[in-house]
């Protein structure tokens, strides 16, 4: 191997993890030191720039006011009863046309979506709050800013790699394609523990908000009891099993209350969102009036 080509490859890792590791700020609402390249500002235009395209993707918004307009209220709901309200992030929450995705993702910048296949499978207010407050705990806790630093450095790495691999023959694609591969992998699992993270600030999120955070744990029920059917559906691509994330979010929630959630959390407005949910073609709401959480849901839902 060239020693000259070794040499190079070692200074472009060092350039790209000085980059990296020195390019840090300060979360303004957790206080958490991150690796992080983009302002707030940069995430907020980011995400804005991205946001048509990604709701095109999705058979763009669905087409009826009252529904976004509830979908909306409720994600300010949760911003404006939280710590979230302190983020330097204009939050906006759409409703997809798809009828049969089962997804929600958060854009940099507070730019926050689910489908109508998601929204028409849960099963009160607070699943719907649930979930919403999962993707406003991304934004908050800037995950996607960490992503995007992460795989810069990542880039930087397979390009070094590839230096130092590369000769006269093909070699150093070969090493190249190797290097992208592990990347891949570091990639999820940096995303995986997002997930995690980002479930955590959805307990705390509908707490404040007046909801009953084992919401959150009945959304996890919906998306297995999804993923249990013959198509693999696209959360699963990107969020880790929810069978493996309910427990979590049970024990975060017995942390917060050891005695369990008082009585005055409960499942939010249930004829506004039989209401509304039969407007997106969901079946009738239960009315929300089940035992929250606590009690066995034989066919309950998940997220």
């Amino acid at each position: 191997m060239n020693s000259r080509r070794v040499l190079a490859a070692l200074v472009l890792a060092a350039i790209g993890g000085a980059y990296y590791f020195c390019n840090t700020q300060v979360n303004p609402v957790t206080g958490e030191k991150q690796h992080v390249a983009l302002s707030p500002q940069d995430e907020v235009a980011l995400g804005l720039q991205v946001a048509p395209q990604m709701a095109q993707e999705f058979g763009g918004l669905y087409p009826d006011r009252l529904t976004q307009e509830y979908v909306r209220s409720i994600g300010q709901k949760l911003v404006s009863g939280s710590d979230a309200k302190r983020a330097p992030y204009p939050f906006d929450f759409h409703l997809l046309a798809d009828p049969e995705t089962v997804n929600a993702f958060a854009l940099p910048g507070g730019q926050v979506f689910l489908t109508a296949g998601l929204f028409k499978r849960l099963g009160s207010e607070a699943q719907l709050a649930g979930v919403l407050g999962h993707e406003i705990g991304h934004v908050v806790e800037r995950h996607s800013a960490e992503q995007l630093a992460k795989q810069q450095f990542t880039q930087v790495l397979v390009g070094a790699a590839g230096v130092a691999g590369s000769d006269d023959s093909s070699g150093g694609r070969h090493a190249a394609a190797i290097a992208a591969m592990v990347g891949s992998i570091v990639g999820l699992k940096f995303s995986r523990n997002d997930e995690i993270e980002a479930d955590r600030s959805g307990v705390r999120l509908l707490a404040l908000s007046g909801y009953d955070p084992r919401a959150l744990a009945q959304v996890m029920e919906v998306l297995q009891r999804v993923s249990s059917g013959s198509a693999k559906p696209e959360f699963l691509s990107t969020h880790p099993d929810p069978g493996n994330r309910r427990p979590l979010i049970e024990a975060e929630i017995a942390r917060l209350y050891p005695a369990g959630p008082p009585s005055s959390l409960g499942a939010g407005d249930a004829h506004a969102f039989a209401m509304i949910q039969g407007r997106v073609g969901g079946p009738p709401a239960e009315h929300a009036d089940h035992e929250m959480g606590g009690g066995h849901h034989p066919d309950s839902q998940e997220k």
